[in-house]
């Protein structure tokens, strides 16, 4: 590891990492989020089709995809504020970092038939 790192490689530095890219995946959503939905004014039939495509199972899995990455860059954001505003925090930063983890394993796990229960009965059947 070259001198000076802060975090080599552990924790610290993936969920630093995973923030930006998760930050970066949610700003890229919204983005093509306000311009489909600025296509209704300009062609109520171009909107319409693209609309049809999102209730397909593959974009439900990105529909899951979108999920995880907003509820962990908010969990991990609440971690980052008690970090750098807690006295203690950064002696508890990579426990609070398991625990953020935990969270939203435990959540992503109850999104799941809700997500993407309409992609699998699209594609199972009812």
């Amino acid at each position: 590891m070259p001198a000076g790192t802060l975090y080599r490689g552990r924790e610290g530095m993936w969920s630093w990492v995973a923030h930006r890219v998760t930050g970066v995946l949610i700003f890229f959503f919204l983005f093509v989020h306000v311009l489909d939905t600025a296509l209704v004014r300009v062609s109520p039939e171009a909107y319409d089709k693209v609309v049809a495509t999102y209730k397909t199972p593959i974009v439900a899995v990105l529909e899951y995809g979108l999920v995880a990455a907003i509820l962990f860059h908010a969990l991990n954001g609440l971690r980052v504020i008690a970090v750098d505003f807690w006295s203690k925090g950064p002696r508890y930063q990579k426990h609070m970092l398991w625990t953020v983890v935990g969270i939203w394993a435990v959540l992503m796990l109850g999104a799941i038939y809700p997500v993407l229960g309409h992609a699998a009965r699209e594609l199972f059947g009812s």
